[in-house]
């Protein structure tokens, strides 16, 4: 099995290069970012499975990406940051940080907190998987064995890509998903004509699941950013 994909941020060259190889030497995936901006991009276009995330930025403080990234995904991000005050870890903490190392630290600590986290991923990836292999979501039923969909009982006639947005949507129901997350997982790339592409789909799909489309129950737009599924009781 793969080893999780790291997003390291990180500004100091040292520092960086010391987690790189660190996590190239234990054979994990990683990107790397140097601010605040590139951070966001890289985590909404590769979705990683675990951030590493200095505070102290160029651009901007760290815990303003935290409170952007928690705005759209839930993926764990751990802080590596030279401030050791009590109320600078409890402000990433609060933001959405998952964990906190204070520099200097040692390699085998980071390891092992990235084996904490991998394992609790691994956990609910397990309990996911054990849960169902159909969503039921109000009205809305996907088989994802099956490769099919249903609507209030009767057979959703969707397109391949149609189908696949309404995977993505549903395996991550209640987060957004951003324009560049969901092009890049359909075809693999982010341009502006695929993004042109993804709401004319978006739309097809929306006819089929909407009933009023002035109302709409399953599918909220967050105009600049991507879409989101929303949870029917």
């Amino acid at each position: 099995m793969n080893k999780p994909l790291i997003l390291v941020v990180e500004d100091d060259a040292p520092v960086r290069n010391l987690i790189t190889t660190t996590l190239k030497t234990n054979d994990y995936r990683y990107l790397a970012a140097v601010n605040g901006a590139t951070a966001i991009l890289e985590a909404s276009s590769h979705n990683p499975d675990i951030i590493l995330l200095d505070l102290g930025l160029p651009d901007m403080d760290g815990v303003e990406v935290i409170e952007n990234i928690r705005s759209w995904s839930n993926l764990p991000i751990i802080v590596i940051s030279a401030r050791s005050e009590d109320t600078d870890k409890i402000k990433a903490l609060d933001a959405g940080a998952d964990d906190y190392l204070t520099k200097p630290f040692s390699v085998e600590e980071l390891l092992a907190r990235l084996r904490v986290t991998q394992r609790r991923l691994s956990f609910m990836s397990a309990e996911m998987l054990s849960a169902s292999s159909v969503f039921v979501n109000g009205k809305l039923k996907v088989d994802y064995v099956g490769g099919c969909a249903y609507l209030d009982g009767q057979e959703l006639h969707l397109t391949p890509i149609e189908y696949k947005l309404l995977c993505l949507l549903s395996k991550n129901v209640g987060k957004v998903l951003t324009h560049t997350f969901l092009t890049q997982n359909i075809w693999g790339r982010s341009w502006d004509n695929d993004v042109a592409s993804l709401r004319v789909f978006m739309a097809t799909l929306r006819k089929k699941l909407e009933p009023d489309a002035d109302s709409p129950q399953y599918i909220q737009t967050h105009i600049g950013v991507g879409y989101r599924m929303l949870k029917v009781e």
